[in-house]
């Protein structure tokens, strides 16, 4: 245990009391110090306090300086546009004055002229009054004149018109007929005699056969059991040598026999041909049959040109190229109304030589003109026109002379004729088609030719009966001889005639004869 001394607490106290008071002044001087800080700091917030407030203030002021220029330069917009729409408000009332002004004196206009109007249609009212009652008493006075000339002639105005129109119809009537029998009567006697001996020996010297091209042709057969082959499984060969050959084959109950039917002629020669080939060989299926219909194809043109070199030698033409006798040879299987286009040419050939020949024209060119008169027609189904135009350019390509071309392309009267070839081979065309027996025709054809003619020669007044013969080549009229006189007999002839050529078709021409006869009967008893 240690022993202290009084002076040892005494520096002890003294260090204490010194250490404390070391801190209380520590803690003083750190008080100062803080407060001196904060008095700093509040006076520098202080100070920011009053320069913030400056800054307002200065902020202030100028927004308020900005404020009442806005409001001012707005104040002059708007009294700028305000002046502006109020000149054009101006400018508006001045229009609208100006307008109604001017709507005002276009009332004043219209009230005058509605003014005018109405005493114009006041006075065209009265002047329309005026008008009908002179038109009254003018009718009134027209109609006393009138019942006064029908008292002092005996007759209505009708029947005084009937009678003035009756009597210059029978004037015309008369000088027509006069004059028509005067023409007909110088024609015939210069003419009729030497066209009538020309025509008449040309026919009698010339006699050719005809056979009507029908539309169907016949094959015959071994037997029947070979219909069986023709026709094959389910079919199969008939339809494909129709399909070939472009042709309908009827199997029927024909025996021994296969009617092949086409409206091509052509078509229907090749599959004549080739059904004839096929049933010989006896070999009968579809490999065979094209084979067989290719080849009888490719000969035709050999046929076509035989043709036309035999049709040519026929007719004496001589020098033909074989492009032109190709073309011709096509008409062997060219029917016009049931006639051979190549038949009647050549018929036409000969014609037009023994015509020329009897007026001392060059028979020659006839022959060569009438023979290929109708060769367009193998032609009328590549160009376009009248097939006598088509034909005549044809040959003018193939160096044909000028005056057959003329011939050929006039005998129809497409062209004028250039001199009497064109007139001989439409006599002789005409001819060669309306002789008896050229053209096949049904009963049919020739009763509604026959009724047509008769309706409209019945449909003059003054004809008691009509009678069409010679197949309608000829139409007889008998007339009334009280009724129609011989004048009215020429004109009723010719007036028959023209119905007839604008209301019928039909070959050549057709005769109308008006029979007047007067019969005076009486008996002795």
């Amino acid at each position: 245990m240690t022993n202290f001394t009084w002076y040892d607490v005494s520096d002890a106290t003294v260090g204490l009391l010194f250490g404390l008071a070391g801190v209380l002044g520590g803690y003083a001087l750190r008080g100062l110090i803080g407060r001196w800080q904060a008095d700093a700091v509040e006076k520098q917030a202080q100070l920011k306090l009053a320069e913030a407030d400056s800054e307002v203030k200065n902020r202030l002021k100028e927004a308020d300086i900005l404020a009442r220029a806005e409001v001012v330069k707005a104040r002059e917009e708007f009294e700028k546009s305000t002046k502006v729409r109020r000149k054009e408000l101006q400018d508006i009332e001045e229009r609208l004055t100006v307008r109604e002004e001017n709507m005002d004196k276009k009332a004043i206009l219209l009230e005058k002229k509605d003014q005018a109007v109405a005493q114009k249609q006041e006075e065209v009212l009265r002047k329309a009054e005026e008008l009908q009652q002179r038109r009254a008493e003018a009718d009134k006075r027209w109609a006393d004149a009138e019942q006064r000339l029908q008292k002092l002639a005996g007759m209505t105005h009708e029947e005084a018109r009937k009678e003035v129109q009756q009597k210059a119809e029978q004037e015309v009537r008369s000088e027509a007929g006069s004059l028509i029998r005067r023409v007909q009567e110088e024609a015939k006697e210069t003419a009729e005699r030497e066209a009538a001996r020309i025509v008449t020996m040309a026919v009698q010297r010339f006699s050719i056969s005809h056979a009507s091209e029908m539309m169907t042709c016949t094959v015959p057969l071994p037997s029947d059991d070979i219909k069986g082959r023709i026709i094959g499984r389910e079919g199969r060969n008939i339809r494909t040598l129709e399909a070939m050959t472009g042709v309908n084959m009827l199997i029927d109950d024909t025996p021994e026999a296969v009617v092949i039917s086409g409206f091509d002629p052509v078509r229907r020669e090749i599959a004549r041909q080739a059904l004839e080939l096929l049933v010989a060989d006896g070999r009968i299926h579809p490999a065979r049959i094209e084979e067989v219909v290719k080849s009888v194809t490719e000969s035709m043109e050999k046929t076509i040109f035989e043709a036309g070199e035999s049709a040519a030698y026929e007719a004496q033409v001589q020098g033909v190229s074989l492009e032109v006798l190709k073309c011709i040879g096509r008409l062997k299987f060219r029917t016009s109304f049931t006639q051979n286009v190549l038949r009647h040419s050549v018929e036409v050939a000969h014609l037009m030589g023994m015509m020329a020949s009897e007026l001392g024209l060059d028979p020659t060119v006839a022959r060569r003109i009438g023979f290929f008169h109708d060769i367009g027609k193998a032609l009328d189904h590549e160009a376009q026109g009248a097939h006598a135009v088509i034909g005549a350019e044809f040959l003018k390509q193939h160096g044909e002379d000028a005056v057959v071309v003329n011939g050929v392309a006039a005998h129809h009267d497409d062209v004028p004729s250039e001199g009497l070839f064109g007139v001989l081979c439409s006599a002789a065309d005409a001819i060669s088609s309306s002789r008896p027996g050229a053209r096949a025709a049904t009963m049919g054809v020739y009763v509604q030719r026959l009724e047509k003619l008769e309706e409209i020669a019945n449909s003059f007044p003054g004809v008691k009966k009509t009678f069409a013969v010679q197949a309608g080549r000829e139409v007889r009229v008998i007339v009334d001889p009280g009724q129609v006189n011989d004048n009215d007999a020429m004109v009723m002839a010719r007036d028959i005639s023209q119905r007839i050529a604008a209301n019928m078709q039909f070959p050549g021409q057709i005769k109308v004869v008006v029979v007047r006869e007067m019969r005076c009967v009486e008996y002795a008893k």
